[in-house]
Order: C-alpha cells, then sequence, then structure tokens
C-alpha cells in the first residue's frame, strides 16, 4: 500500500517538465557552465548536468520516448548567445533499478563532444556523503514563483542539507533511503519545484546530488526537496562512462 501511494505521489509532483526554482536570485554570467538544458522542440524540459565532454546526468524520471536537445553555455533559453553550443543525445540511460522513486539517476550520452570553453566546463561529482547542514546550491530555468512565471537567467538559490533523520520524519510515510539527500532553503519556500528535474545539488564546487522530487509547495520545508545522492552511484556512473 505504501509502495503505490509513493508512487502515485511522485508522479502528481514530479511531471518530467523541468524543476522550478523559486526564492531564488540571477546566477552571475556564465557562474554554473556545467549547466544543461534539456529541451523538446525548443521548449525547456529538465536540468542537468555536464561530466564528460560527451556525457551529461540528469534524473531518471526525465527520460521521454524521443531524443533531446543538449543546450550548454547558456545563461538565459530565449536570447541566442554566442557560448551556447547545441547538441542531441543518441542514448538515454536510466539506472536499470529505477522504480518511479528510487534510484532516481540517468546518464545522456551526445551525439558528440561538446567543446570546453570557458562558458561550457565539466562539473566533477562528490565521492563521500554529504554531511546534515552542509551549505550547497541549486539551480535552474523554472518557474521563480510557484506560478508559471519563467526566469529570464538562470536561477540559483542557497539549500541547507538535512540529516536523514529529520527529512524522514517530516516526509512522513514517504520513503527516504540513503541514497537520497535533503535541503531545504534558508527561508519558507525556498528551493525547487516539479520542473527543472535533473539539476544539480552542489556542495563545495562538486556536484552531490540530483534533483528528484518535492512536495506540493515549492519550497516546502515541511516536506523537504530531495535530491539523488550523487555518491551513492559512483560506481554505477563509472561504469557507464567506461563502457560507453
Amino acid at each position: 500500500m505504501v509502495a503505490g501511494f509513493v508512487l502515485v505521489l511522485f508522479f502528481v509532483l514530479n511531471g518530467a517538465d523541468g524543476t522550478h526554482i523559486v526564492g531564488g536570485r540571477d546566477a552571475a554570467s556564465h557562474s554554473r557552465p556545467y549547466m544543461a538544458s534539456l529541451q523538446i522542440r525548443g521548449r525547456h524540459n529538465c536540468g542537468g548536468l555536464l561530466v564528460r565532454e560527451d556525457f551529461v546526468l540528469t534524473a531518471a524520471h526525465c527520460q521521454i520516448p524521443r531524443a533531446y536537445k543538449v543546450v550548454l553555455g547558456g545563461d538565459t533559453l530565449t536570447r541566442n548567445e554566442p557560448t551556447k553550443q547545441e547538441l542531441t543525445v543518441a542514448r538515454s540511460i536510466p539506472h536499470p533499478n529505477y522504480d518511479g522513486h528510487e534510484n532516481d539517476i540517468m546518464l545522456l550520452k551526445l551525439n558528440r563532444r561538446a567543446l570546453l570553453t570557458e562558458a561550457v566546463q565539466l562539473i566533477s561529482l562528490k565521492d563521500g556523503r554529504v554531511r546534515a547542514r552542509s551549505q550547497c546550491v541549486t539551480t535552474g530555468w523554472g518557474d521563480i514563483g510557484d506560478n508559471n512565471t519563467l526566469p529570464n537567467t538562470l536561477q540559483e538559490v542557497n539549500v541547507t542539507t538535512l540529516s536523514d533523520q529529520t527529512c524522514r520524519r517530516r516526509w512522513g510515510r514517504v520513503p527516504i533511503t540513503r541514497s537520497m539527500v535533503c535541503g531545504v532553503g534558508r527561508r519558507a519556500f525556498q528551493g525547487f519545484c516539479s520542473g527543472d528535474s535533473g539539476g544539480p545539488l552542489v556542495c563545495d564546487g562538486a556536484a552531490a546530488g540530483v534533483v528528484s522530487f518535492s512536495g506540493r509547495r515549492c519550497g516546502d520545508p515541511r516536506t523537504p526537496d530531495v535530491y539523488t545522492r550523487i555518491s551513492s552511484f559512483r560506481e554505477w556512473i563509472r561504469s557507464v562512462l567506461n563502457n560507453n
């Protein structure tokens, strides 16, 4: 019964249309050069992060039955910028144990290697577990007001991570596993929302999480934002990169 409840909750709260940053601020120009916009017919759908010149890391629930266009090196989604690079996805590789809730992580093999420039860079992956009360940042191009208000530029918001026990207590019946990490904004209704899924949680300059799911109201600390913990999947990521 709990599993069915979780699955319904997940899909109600997390349409794969990108996660929305609320209560954030404009990111400095090209300060997040690892950010990727996954687009369908020119429309931003999910976020991602460039982990190798030919691979983007994102959330498994962002998988779609058609090929994404991947845009790198942009501050905005609407303006033509000379720094932008557009590639397509040759292959989607979701985690084999993704079940609609756990193991929400996916690698996208690009059709060619991105050219690394000042505006397009790789991000390293965090090795160890993120400690509770770590100060991190998450970024995205989604709704900034939880009301379909889209930003002109990439948004970012400060995130404080929570202990597993605190997150489990606040979420109640929804399972929070050790392969997840939770975070909240500095104030209420500040964080991500269903929309910019697949974007990164960055702690100490390294990617520590991938945006997975949140509650009914964006940034509500009563249902903390939940990220897939990257360190739990380092061996799987390494295996995919080494064999593709």
